[in-house]
């Protein structure tokens, strides 16, 4: 299971009702693989996974199973306490997926060999490969990144801390491990754009990108002036695009979800507001949104 390209995480949309619109979900992720996506990630970090119930999760990998019909790889997120997460590994499984993105254990800090034991007994309950993403509590020491990485079925390691001198010891410890040549990484931060040329120059070439969510032309122009050493596009992206909107999100919390759901709106598909405790973006807020989306486009031709 190679990537390549820009990473799609969909947002879930809600029904009036507040239940998941399956209907909207598969426009959602239509577009999203007809404007060139490397890979789904559904009902994970910006799909809201932390407020969908297990069946939801199951139906909306389901949905992406059926529209992206083999186009490019379907993962969906298992992860919290154990017995959960094993449980949404199977449903995830049973809906086709091709791999989960496996997130930490809930709130409780581990020890490293706990981390271990964790990703081990998660992995046991499924036969798909899985992609660890630390965050939060779950950080890893080098040493443990590369026993992790040997576990079997684990193929990646999903960054959402941002510690670049530590995550370049991880990369180096993995690499060192015989048998991971084709292990894979990923930056893993909101609006992970701003910190992909530091990624990229640790060895971490794939991340993933909210905003192609909402507006795959900037993201994809991007990432190709990213790989093609077009510094000065870049450059021009981080200053009038995605560094505004990062100072956009970080004025409350839970934005780099309920900000994306906000631009899939703009954009012309409804997908409804964010579930609690998150809460969406106040009318001041969504305003700047629309000035730079359009401003964003203008930047790239759009």
């Amino acid at each position: 299971m190679k990537f390549q390209g820009v990473l799609f995480f969909p947002v879930t949309p809600f029904a009036s009702d507040g239940s998941v619109d399956e209907e909207r979900l598969a426009q959602h992720i239509e577009a999203g693989v007809t404007a060139g996506a490397g890979g789904v990630f559904v009902a994970c970090g910006t799909g809201e996974f932390h407020a969908l119930t297990p069946d939801e999760i199951e139906r909306a990998t389901r949905v992406a199973v059926t529209v992206t019909a083999g186009r490019v790889p379907v993962l969906a997120a298992a992860g919290g306490p154990p017995p959960v997460a094993r449980d949404q590994a199977v449903r995830v499984e049973r809906a086709g997926a091709d791999g989960i993105l496996l997130l930490p254990p809930y709130l409780v800090s581990a020890p490293q060999q706990g981390l271990v034991r964790y990703v081990r007994e998660v992995t046991a309950a499924t036969g798909l490969p899985v992609i660890f993403y630390q965050r939060g509590t779950a950080r890893l020491t080098a040493d443990t990144a590369a026993e992790i990485a040997a576990l079997p079925g684990v193929v990646g390691l999903k960054d959402g801390i941002g510690d670049i001198e530590r995550m370049h010891r991880v990369v180096r410890a993995v690499r060192a491990v015989p048998g991971t040549e084709g292990f894979q990484f990923f930056n893993g931060l909101p609006t992970a754009e701003m910190t992909a040329p530091a990624y990229q120059g640790i060895g971490v070439g794939l991340y993933s990108s909210a905003v192609f969510a909402f507006a795959p032309e900037i993201a994809l122009a991007f990432h190709r002036a990213l790989a093609e050493g077009d510094e000065a596009l870049v450059g021009t992206l981080l200053d009038e695009f995605y560094g505004p909107l990062v100072e956009l999100r970080d004025e409350v919390p839970g934005y780099a979800v309920a900000l994306i759901k906000a631009g899939v709106t703009l954009r012309g598909l409804d997908v409804g507001g964010v579930r609690a405790p998150l809460i969406d973006p106040a009318p001041e807020h969504v305003t700047r949104l629309a000035k730079l989306i359009d401003h964003g486009l203008g930047v790239v031709g759009a």
